[in-house]
């Protein structure tokens, strides 16, 4: 095997497929959803809206007009990730539904030294469904329910998850708060144990102002740790967008090690939004880009 594939086995089998030196597995479930959180350092947990609130913190959900997502992920390698997504309205109430699908592929089959056995694929998905309403003036909270899935090799698992969500708009105007838990659950055993999942929390703030009459400044900075591994991120982001047309946006991630910053922009055309990010990895395991397509009713 060449160096780069070495590399790639021993992370992604650590961190991606079930239980790792970070005691937890489904790694899936922390990459992000939509090209413009990413292309903002992955502080989704603070400025999402739409379909992918209800992936990063289902507080940040609101009543407006219905929405339809679709993401398409080139993750390291050979992970592929699509992520569907919906917002709408259901009792007064602001809702989000996504469907994603993770897929490994090409994965060498070895027993012995030399060419390998054979190769085979890795499947993970979830499905969710979130909501949130205010409970006091200027503090809303979001629930999103997520029902997992994992097949490696001849395995498979399901369980379910859950995430919490917290969003505060504080006094200054433009400036809000945000709190989230995320991946509360549990899954059945594949094969001989159960995999944990990356449980996370989170909190992280935002800001927006106008620049003149055609530039709007989005600003956004925030802390989140993974619990089991016990490891922790600083996410900032910064987005210009000019004449509620055109987007560039640039953010950057502490405490990872195969990334930091990350790029991208943005174009509305209309009722629909197309969003690009681009995600530079270090150690050989190739970059990783992300294309968003919104369309809103």
């Amino acid at each position: 095997m060449k160096i780069k594939n070495i590399i790639f086995v021993v992370i992604f089998s650590s961190l991606i497929f079930g239980q790792s030196a970070e005691k937890s597995g489904l790694a899936f479930l922390k990459i992000g959803y939509g090209a413009r959180n990413i292309a903002l350092g992955d502080v989704g947990f603070v400025i999402a809206d739409g379909a992918t609130a209800g992936f990063y913190n289902p507080a940040l959900l609101q009543i407006n007009s219905y929405q339809a997502s679709f993401t398409h992920s080139s993750y390291m390698q050979d992970v592929k990730s699509e992520m569907f997504g919906a917002s709408f309205t259901l009792f007064n109430l602001p809702f989000a539904a996504g469907i994603n699908t993770t897929s490994v592929s090409n994965i060498e089959i070895r027993t012995r030294p030399g060419e390998a056995e054979g190769t085979f694929n890795a499947h993970y998905f979830y499905g969710s469904l979130s909501t949130a309403f205010c409970l006091i003036e200027n503090l809303k909270v979001g629930v999103t329910g997520k029902y997992l899935f994992e097949n490696f090799y001849s395995d498979q698992a399901t369980g379910w998850g859950l995430d919490l969500g917290l969003l505060y708009k504080t006094s200054i105007e433009n400036l809000n708060i945000a709190v989230a838990m995320n991946n509360l659950g549990t899954m059945n055993e594949l094969r001989n144990e159960k995999t944990v999942l990356p449980t996370s929390a989170a909190l992280g703030l935002s800001y927006n102002t106008t620049l003149g009459e055609s530039f709007l400044l989005t600003a956004a900075a925030g802390y989140k740790r993974f619990l089991k591994a016990e490891s922790n991120h600083i996410h900032s982001g910064l987005e210009v967008v000019y004449d509620n047309t055109i987007a560039a946006r640039v953010g950057y991630l502490s405490g990872f090690e195969t990334k930091d910053f990350s790029y991208g922009v943005g174009l509305n055309w209309g009722s629909f939004n197309f969003d690009y990010a681009f995600v530079p990895n270090d150690y050989g395991l190739g970059n990783s880009s992300y294309l968003t397509i919104i369309c809103t009713f």
